[in-house]
């Protein structure tokens, strides 16, 4: 990682903390064992493990930030487990690698001093640099192996489709909308949002 990228990524995220660092360096030894470089359409998919709710959910910035895998670019999907892991797909290349936080290393990381000042409800761009400046520091300098299990690259082959160019109006709100994403009534096309129900 150089710093421009780090620095990118970090503005992106819009705070210092250790969480992000170390997605972003778990997605770059993601790609370094698939050897592939960061996406800049749909090259790459991230399934996330991560989830809502929990301390360290900025990891996942730092996997978008790493990958270039975005919910814009519609190539990284969320599912919620609550875990510090991801599988990195490499479409064309047809192969995948897990990757996840190590256990105790998980652990420990929820006894920093950050994690005790957030749990004692100081938001994150609150924390003092003198307590975030070090722990980011440390995620940028340990080795992988200190944090990180990488799994075997496994054979994995994803489901290509091609991006829909056709909108319509939705017979019941009005709103246009990509027609793939419609149902076809007696009263005309509807929406998702209004098909609730």
């Amino acid at each position: 990682m150089t710093n421009e990228q780090f620095a990118a990524a970090m503005a992106f995220h819009g705070h210092k903390c250790p969480a992000m660092p170390l997605g972003f360096r778990s997605a770059e030894a993601a790609m370094k064992t698939l050897g592939v470089k960061r996406a800049q359409d749909k090259e790459l998919y991230v399934i996330s493990e991560t989830g809502k709710g929990h301390a360290a959910g900025c990891f996942l910035d730092g996997i978008m930030s790493a990958t270039g895998c975005t919910y814009g670019k519609s190539n990284i999907e969320k599912l919620y487990y609550n875990k510090m892991a991801f599988t990195l797909i490499d479409i064309a290349g047809r192969k995948a690698v897990r990757v996840r936080l190590k256990d105790d290393f998980f652990g420990n990381m929820l006894n920093s001093p950050f994690v005790k000042l957030r749990r004692d409800g100081v938001l994150p761009q609150d924390v003092p640099a003198e307590v975030a400046d070090p722990l980011v520091e440390k995620v940028l300098q340990m080795p992988e192996e200190a944090f990180l299990e990488v799994g075997p690259v496994e054979e994995y082959d994803f489901p290509k489709g091609a991006g829909c160019f056709e909108t319509v109006l939705c017979a019941k709100c009005g709103e246009r909308v990509f027609a793939n994403k419609v149902t076809e009534t007696d009263s005309g096309s509807i929406c998702a949002a209004c098909n609730v129900g």
